[in-house]
């Protein structure tokens, strides 16, 4: 009956997305649903887009084994970012008139920066990406009794969410995200009570976690310990507001208003929805603390899924797969349609001159190759979900962030200020995260100069790749636009970008005009 639910509820799904496709007639509507949806539906594909595998699987696994200091990336730091990218860069984000994230950087800071930045944003969707399409490999066998190989798996769910993200865009997207975000906030709290009901009510399941430490957060009171957990913090947090599928939301709203109460308000919402999962997983210690101990160092990602297998009513694990399925697909979905709309209109679009309609045809082949790349990269990772979904955002925060947080609100950020930020953050990230891995040794047999090199920053260390990449990102930016110009630079571009609401909208064939043009 649960694989039945399971095929039906796919084939119903599938179904919705081709029938939004109706309303696809240009880029526009692929890329940004037109700028026509409501405050609701943004709400719910905010929200959706974020709870994923790594909210129902990876954040519950990870608390088990770290306790709520362990999640501090997420959801505290990915809710935040919603938060704070709806507080601080919807509105004027959204007063720009764009179709991606890329084409602020091409407006603010040049084609070069448009570039580097675009190239970093696609390659973190590979985490993220790939960790839904693992956890797809996952449910599928695991509601077929492993009639169905996870190998299997990945490639039924991909594909079949493939057909309607290449053929409705961002409407498809949309309308589905507000369904399946229907069916997991229905589902969680129905499998909650469930659950809580077993292990003797929510008090006791609260108290007992409290008891046993797992509402420790903050880190101990040493500087590599308050270091990593605010590096982990940000990388999140920061890292996550350079991303075309947060851009897309608020693009995609038929207001400013919306665009930012939107995206607060879908924020705040995966924040307490969050912790569901946390809760259904550790109400899991007490029904059944053999299983427990037996998966949580093998693979505590099961722990949920075993749970509501074992000791859930049918109907519950309907509710319950269907609740995952749910937030897997909307997450996948999202984050397929984000990096290649990007990819086609901020990469190709510059090598290859296109009309609109050339351009919507080249957005959905970039889709449906980037889909089978991110499968064969999840097929060949072996990094737990969350890990997935906390490393994707490394890149982005050390390469894209600072330019965007700078772009919008500091005038005197420069195009050279914006390569040195990207070249700086990137190439001190890459630099501590492979030296990381070396011996004294292995540094020695390095090139002369760049042994010393290495060596010279390994003391940075402490600072994690990530935190030290974003602190040499500001430093660049800082150095580089304050420094005495190499690069042409116009001065004025910054004002006119933060008073573009003021310039009549030129249609919808100019949503991505250039500031050469």
């Amino acid at each position: 009956m649960l694989l039945r639910f399971v095929i039906a509820y796919w084939i119903i799904s599938v179904a919705i997305g081709l029938w939004a496709s109706l309303k696809v007639k240009n880029t526009k509507d692929f890329a940004i649903a037109g700028r026509g949806l409501p405050f609701y539906m943004v709400t719910a594909t905010v929200f959706a887009t974020w709870f994923g595998s790594e909210t129902v699987l990876g954040i519950p696994a990870t608390f088990l084994q770290e306790n709520l200091h362990g999640v501090v990336a997420d959801p505290f730091g990915s809710s935040l970012c919603l938060i704070l990218v709806g507080i601080f860069f919807a509105a004027p984000l959204y007063r720009m008139k764009l179709l991606t994230i890329g084409d602020f950087y091409k407006k603010r800071y040049g084609r070069g920066v448009e570039v580097l930045t675009t190239i970093a944003i696609v390659l973190s969707y590979l985490g993220w990406v790939g960790a839904q399409i693992s956890a797809l490999g996952l449910v599928f066998n695991i509601v077929s009794m492993g009639e169905i190989s996870k190998l299997t798996g990945m490639w039924i769910g991909s594909m079949t969410i493939l057909i309607y993200t290449f053929f409705g865009g961002m409407w498809a997207v949309a309308i589905t995200d507000f369904i399946q975000m229907i069916i997991i906030v229905l589902g969680m709290l129905w499998i909650g009570g469930e659950v809580a009901g077993q292990a003797g009510g929510v008090g006791v399941v609260v108290q007992h976690a409290a008891d046993s430490g797992k509402f420790s957060f903050w880190p101990q009171p040493n500087f590599a310990e308050i270091v990593g957990f605010i590096a982990a913090w940000c990388t999140m947090m920061f890292g996550s507001m350079p991303q075309q599928d947060v851009f897309q939301r608020v693009q995609s709203a038929k207001t400013e208003k919306i665009a930012v109460w939107g995206s607060i308000v879908g924020g705040s919402l995966y924040f307490f929805f969050a912790f569901v999962p946390m809760f259904l997983a550790y109400s899991a210690t007490l029904i059944d603390p053999t299983m427990v101990s037996g998966l949580i160092d093998v693979d505590p990602q099961m722990i949920l899924p075993s749970l509501v297998l074992k000791h859930a009513p049918m109907i519950a694990q309907i509710l319950f797969f269907g609740a995952l399925l749910s937030a897997i697909k909307s997450c996948a979905s999202a984050t397929l349609l984000a990096p290649s709309v990007t990819f086609t209109e901020n990469i190709l679009r510059g090598l290859v001159p296109m009309n609109d309609k050339q351009l919507l045809r080249a957005m959905r082949i970039v889709t449906l190759i980037f889909t089978v790349l991110v499968t064969l990269y999840a097929i060949n990772s072996d990094a737990s979900i969350f890990k997935m979904v906390e490393n994707a955002y490394q890149v982005t925060l050390v390469g894209a962030f600072v330019p965007l947080a700078c772009g919008v609100y500091w005038h005197r950020a420069t195009n050279q200020g914006a390569l040195c930020s990207i070249f700086a953050g990137i190439a001190m990230w890459l630099s501590l995260t492979f030296s990381a891995e070396m011996t004294p040794e292995q540094i020695h047999k390095l090139p002369s100069g760049l042994d010393w090199l290495i060596q010279l920053i390994q003391p940075l260390q402490v600072f994690t790749p990530q935190g030290a990449g974003l602190l040499a990102s500001i430093f660049g930016m800082v150095v580089g636009s304050l420094l005495p110009q190499k690069l042409k630079h116009d001065p004025h571009v910054h004002h006119r970008l933060r008073n573009s609401h003021l310039h009549p909208d030129t249609g919808d064939e100019q949503v991505s005009t250039r500031l050469g043009h």
